[in-house]
């Protein structure tokens, strides 16, 4: 076996001599570093300061769900008893699965019929050149900012006295198909930051318009299209003015939005079941936010096409 020679042999510890002593930190560095940590205490405590405020109403909400009756009514904040069946006796209330239906219907095919007749019309303006373009984005920008009050008699005498569909919730899902103006001018923002390049390797490859826009288009826009859903999911479901003025005298097509009200008038001393029906009715919306915060904040923020 060969020996291992002198040079290979590790030299210990004490052998190899005594360390070099670290160099001095300097005032200028020690300055640097309390500098940083100031930064990082303020930055951080702003956030959970931030966080706190938006977060502590809603842990309020909860928890006052959770008590019982007559906690309610003194300065507790937390649950004595824990009241899980505060959330069925919500759900007992006479009309309130119908109101969740309604809710759901409502949502549900107001944001595909929104989504579907908007894509279009964001399309052409983002990447048809064509005369009158620049007069048809003005008309959209300035749907966005005509409030809906201003229309609301003419609307209403429409639907309720020509359709004769007032007591439903039809006069509010059938405008969704003929396009949303904000959701098209956040559609047309994020198309036009797709590479036309894209699109006419796909004309060139045979596709016409609308192949185009399905087979291409569409997969590189799901951002701007998932965050055009989530706004128009959010209106649609939280919506009240649109319910009290076109439900409002049928009960079976309220939405949670205006029967929380009808709720909260019959349950006026029982703020437990109040607050019940409210995370009931948030709860929705923060899940599908939660699931979806990804592609929502990517395409609000209009970041484009990746390489």
């Amino acid at each position: 076996m060969t020996q291992t020679t002198e040079a290979q042999v590790p030299l210990t510890k004490a052998e190899s001599g005594p360390e070099s002593p670290k160099p001095p930190v300097s005032a200028a560095e020690r300055t640097a570093r309390r500098k940083a940590l100031l930064e990082w205490i303020a930055v951080h405590a702003l956030g959970v300061a931030a966080a706190l405020f938006f977060v502590l109403p809603f842990v309020f909400v909860v928890l006052t769900s959770l008590m019982s009756d007559d906690q309610t009514l003194t300065r507790d904040l937390v649950p004595d008893t824990w009241e899980w069946g505060n959330y069925t006796k919500v759900f007992d209330t006479p009309g309130f699965l119908t109101w969740w239906k309604n809710t759901l219907l409502y949502a549900g095919a107001g944001t595909a019929l929104t989504v579907a007749s908007s894509i279009p019309v964001a399309y052409a303006l983002a990447k048809f050149r064509f005369r009158g373009r620049n007069l048809s984005l003005m008309l959209v920008i300035s749907m966005m900012m005509l409030p809906p009050q201003v229309i609301i008699i003419p609307m209403y005498l429409f639907w309720a006295k020509q359709l004769d569909l007032s007591g439903t919730l039809w006069p509010l899902i059938i405008p969704m198909a003929f396009g949303d103006a904000f959701s098209i001018f956040l559609l047309r923002q994020f198309l036009m930051t797709i590479p036309n390049e894209y699109i006419d390797a796909a004309k060139v490859d045979g596709c016409g318009d609308l192949r185009t826009l399905l087979k291409v288009v569409l997969p590189m826009a799901k951002p701007g299209i998932a965050a055009v859903a989530l706004f128009q999911f959010f209106y649609a479901w939280n919506d009240y003015f649109g319910p009290q003025i076109y439900a409002s005298e049928n009960p079976g097509a309220w939405t949670l939005s205006y029967g929380l009200e009808s709720f909260k008038g019959a349950h006026h001393t029982d703020w437990n079941l109040t607050m019940a029906a409210t995370v009931l009715v948030m709860a929705p919306v923060i899940v599908v936010f939660f699931f979806a915060q990804k592609a929502f904040v990517e395409g609000v923020t209009l970041t484009g096409v990746k390489g």
